[in-house]
């Protein structure tokens, strides 16, 4: 599938109905994840790959990957969000498996070949993404993660015992105005698509 075109079917995909703010609950953009999976199809880390969706939400990588052939499991804390999740897949006709759980350091890890995710930024809590990091480089020997521009020093300092980076794009996020906190109508982040992986 092209680019194009995974980014049209992902489009499609319904967001949160009541997103929480607490733990940084925003919609993928369709472009943005659309590009992560595009990319790291062109790797081999996708097609016939068993790939796990850390912090999946409504399902936007989960079903992307889907789509591009992998066998996938989607993981988050919000059972609201998992059933809008299960609902997204049925649309598409797509098999995922759905687990709710919390990625903290109590987690037990599972067994995939990929991991993708779109990790909180740590803008509501700080280092709320090194557990997903962990998670992610417990769970399989490659990663893929949207990180804020400018983490790469931080990611390179932080794995520099479990992983390397081998590929990084930029690309931009971005969030329209769903908490009250927000001042701008939509909001442009700059983040690099970062591939880690794991040091054997």
């Amino acid at each position: 599938m092209k680019l194009r075109q995974l980014e049209m079917c992902l489009q499609k995909i319904q967001g949160f109905r009541s997103p929480k703010a607490d733990i940084e609950q925003y919609m993928t953009p369709a472009p943005l994840a659309a590009r992560l999976l595009h990319e790291a199809a062109l790797a081999g880390d996708i097609c016939e790959m068993k790939v796990v969706d850390l912090g999946c939400g409504t399902g936007m990588l989960s079903i992307g990957a889907a789509l591009l052939g992998a066998e996938v499991t989607g993981i988050d804390i919000d059972e609201a969000a998992l059933k809008i999740a299960r609902k997204n897949a049925e649309a598409f006709g797509l098999d995922i498996e759905w687990i709710r759980m919390r990625i903290d350091k109590t987690a037990k890890p599972l067994a995939a070949d990929t991991a993708i995710m779109n990790p909180p930024f740590g803008a509501q809590k700080e280092h709320a993404d090194r557990p997903f990091i962990d998670f992610a480089l417990l769970t399989a020997p490659v990663c893929y993660g949207i990180f804020n521009k400018g983490s790469i020093p931080f990611l390179e300092a932080y794995t520099k015992n479990t992983a390397v980076i081998t590929a990084k794009t930029a690309a931009l996020l971005n969030i329209p105005k769903q908490f009250a906190f927000h001042t701008q109508e939509n909001l442009e982040i700059p983040v690099e698509i970062v591939r880690l992986e794991r040091i054997a």
